[in-house]
């Protein structure tokens, strides 16, 4: 076993994934002298190696993973990782992450941690904080030698490279395909990115019906930020699915998070925890988003929004 830690690269239509760097910003973290290594699929992609945070890059020019496919990607890192013997192996749980950790795993006999939020060193063990149950309990996860870990985007800090990477070409294992890719297809973007924003005035079924959702986005244009909301309300088509904080949507971190008529339910809870200050106003003393939140208001969100956005705009 080598010292190693090493990262699959993700990338869609020509760049690296937000949730790569995270798990390279995951690797330099603990890496304590080991040595980074990002593995990079694909035949056209050179240019990406510069901007990956890592000490060593290893170029696969294959065209057969230009794209995603799980026998490709499967067979290519197995041989890798076989050759290599690294002391670890982190994915992004994303859907390409955790399709490609859990065969891997199978493949190799190695143990995965999966839905990883935190990775420590004690002593000579790595210690993966991973949720389970929908993130409703937190375990720990000692790990003594090699193993996989896909980690949660939006848990660990992104780094990004500065072109000091060692960029290794190295010739394609045996790859094994039985599926190609016939063209993407584009989602309708959305009309705001939730995750770029430092202000985020969200609402829950509290706030009554979509009626009511104007007080909430008064008051976000108010404070100069945008409205997002929990699962219910956009299950409801109050708001599109872009605007979703929680473990089926999104996962933000904004200076400011204004929790309206939102419980606080775990899924969504795993969303925005770690935002720098969090606000909520509910009905229910016993709401657990009082639990995470740094100021709240026992308070009819009909009546306190509006005298909010009153007095902001003095």
């Amino acid at each position: 076993m080598s010292a190693e830690i090493l990262v699959v690269v993700e990338h869609l239509q020509g760049k690296v994934t937000d949730a790569t760097h995270e798990a390279l910003g995951a690797a330099r973290a603990i890496a304590a002298g080991a040595e980074v290594v990002a593995v990079l699929g694909g035949a056209a992609n050179t240019g990406l190696a510069a901007e990956l945070a890592a000490d060593r890059v290893l170029h696969v020019a294959d065209v057969r993973l230009d794209a995603y496919s799980p026998d490709a990607y499967e067979s290519a890192m197995r041989s890798i990782v076989a050759a290599r013997s690294p002391r670890l192996v982190i994915v992004a749980n994303t859907t390409v992450g955790m399709d490609l950790a859990a065969g891997l795993a199978a493949l190799l006999g190695l143990p995965l941690a999966a839905y990883c939020v935190g990775l420590r060193a004690d002593g000579t063990t790595l210690v993966a904080t991973c949720q389970i149950y929908g993130g409703k309990v937190i375990a720990e996860v000692g790990l003594d030698g090699p193993a996989i870990v896909s980690i949660v985007p939006g848990s660990f800090v992104a780094s990004h490279g500065d072109g000091s990477a060692v960029v290794e070409t190295v010739a394609a294992p045996q790859i094994t395909t039985r599926l190609r890719l016939v063209a993407y297809e584009v989602a309708p973007s959305a009309d705001v990115d939730i995750t770029k924003e430092s202000v985020l005035v969200s609402v829950g079924r509290g706030i009554g019906g979509p009626e009511n959702v104007p007080l909430a986005e008064e008051l976000a244009a108010a404070l100069g930020g945008v409205v997002s909301a929990s699962r219910p309300v956009t299950d409801s088509g109050w708001l599109p699915k872009s605007r979703q904080v929680g473990k089926s949507g999104l996962t933000v971190r904004p200076k400011l998070y204004l929790a309206i008529g939102i419980s606080g339910a775990p899924e969504h809870l795993q969303g925005m925890k770690d935002s720098e200050l969090i606000v909520a106003i509910n009905t229910d003393p016993g709401a657990p988003i009082f639990d995470v939140a740094h100021f709240g208001a026992v308070a009819d969100v009909i009546e306190l929004v509006p005298a909010l956005t009153e007095r902001l705009l003095g």
